[in-house]
């Protein structure tokens, strides 16, 4: 009996950690609070600068972003060399990776942190290296005693994803003096926006006189644009020729490169609704400690629940009521900042829960 043949793969493709998305709301009378989106739709100007680029998508975009590029050097201060944009942070995350590491080599990072990461350092062939959370906070300690001599990149997640915790100035300037200069680190900022608290570093500022130091920032987040997918990374020339060198052409989108520009030059209007999300965080951290639920400091446009075995049900219970949370298995769910309705409809649900 002649059997069909099947392409060869991965042998160890069956384990790979999986990334789970937030899933999609099934009607319009659910509130998502699953998937940190800003609930806020892009700004008129915004709009018309996509409306605009609609009529040139039979071309292919700019490779390099260049008018985008200019415009993030003027507003961070920054040389152009220095920047390059991708399919939103992750995407550049994955170029880093692809650059920095490979089989045999290691990848560090708190855990639990951004879930893509493990994917990522996968997909590289390189292995993980996850170091515990102390208190909801990167254990910056641990991190630098784990460096080996396999140690190629780390990941610093600030304000960390899904905990909301972030690392702050004098620790994290500790952690880079003991981190040896040919290991890249790499700050993941997506959220730096939210940030209310002046003792948490801009990891531009850390970059500028650190060679083995990367920034990651991205549109999705405060800026409203998630379905764009636009993001960039800010490192120093040896950094970014790599991953020029290793990112896919024409990966940035006319229309995200247009909305992003457009988006730069509301940055007033945005920052405004910033601030009520900011505001909004506040309300329902300091409500749900009213009632007696453990809530860390939050510095991100979220805040998180440690429920351990408890999450399964409080995330049922959240969307039998209408609203949907994100449950990381027994751990505990990470709610989104939403509009002040939509974090009323939650509180309600939460009110009602017995912690």
């Amino acid at each position: 009996m002649s059997t069909t043949p099947v392409p060869r793969l991965r042998t160890d493709a069956s384990g790979v950690p999986r990334y789970l998305p937030g899933r999609a709301a099934p009607s319009d009378l659910v509130d998502k609070l699953s998937s940190n989106e800003n609930p806020y739709p892009p700004l008129p100007s915004v709009v018309a600068a996509m409306r605009e680029e609609l009529g040139r998508v039979n071309r292919y975009p700019d490779p390099t972003s260049s008018e985008l590029v200019t415009e993030l050097s003027a507003v961070l201060a920054v040389p152009p060399e220095h920047l390059v944009p991708g399919t939103g942070s992750l995407g550049v995350t994955r170029d880093l990776l692809r650059a920095a590491a490979g089989e045999g080599d290691e990848v560090l990072f708190a855990w639990r942190s951004f879930e893509a990461y493990p994917l990522l350092v996968w997909a590289t062939g390189a292995t993980a290296v996850r170091i515990p959370l102390h208190d909801e906070r990167h254990d910056l300690e641990a991190m630098a005693d784990a460096v080996s001599d396999r140690t190629r990149l780390i990941f610093v997640c600030n304000p960390n994803n899904p905990t909301g915790t972030a690392v702050r100035r004098g620790e994290l300037g500790r952690f880079l003096d003991r981190v040896p200069g040919h290991v890249l680190v790499v700050l993941d900022e997506a959220y730096r926006e939210f940030v209310d608290d002046t003792d948490v570093p801009d990891g531009i500022a850390l970059y500028r006189d650190r060679p083995n130091v990367a920034v990651l920032r991205t549109f999705s987040k405060a800026y409203g644009l998630a379905r764009l997918r636009v993001g960039y990374a800010v490192a120093h020339r040896p950094v970014t020729a790599a991953l020029r060198a290793c990112a896919v052409p024409f990966g940035v989108s006319g229309l995200a490169q247009a909305a992003a520009r457009a988006s730069l030059n509301a940055g007033s209007e945005l920052l405004g609704r910033v601030q009520t999300l900011v505001a909004e965080r506040a309300r329902v951290t300091r409500t749900l400690r009213s009632w007696g639920w453990s809530v860390p400091d939050s510095q991100a446009n979220f805040v998180w629940l440690r429920l351990g075995s408890r999450t399964p049900a409080f995330a049922d219970a959240c969307e039998a009521a209408g609203v949907m949370v994100r449950p990381f298995g027994d751990e505990g769910v990470r709610i989104t900042i939403g509009t002040p309705g939509e974090n009323d409809h939650l509180l309600k649900i939460a009110g009602a829960w017995r912690v």
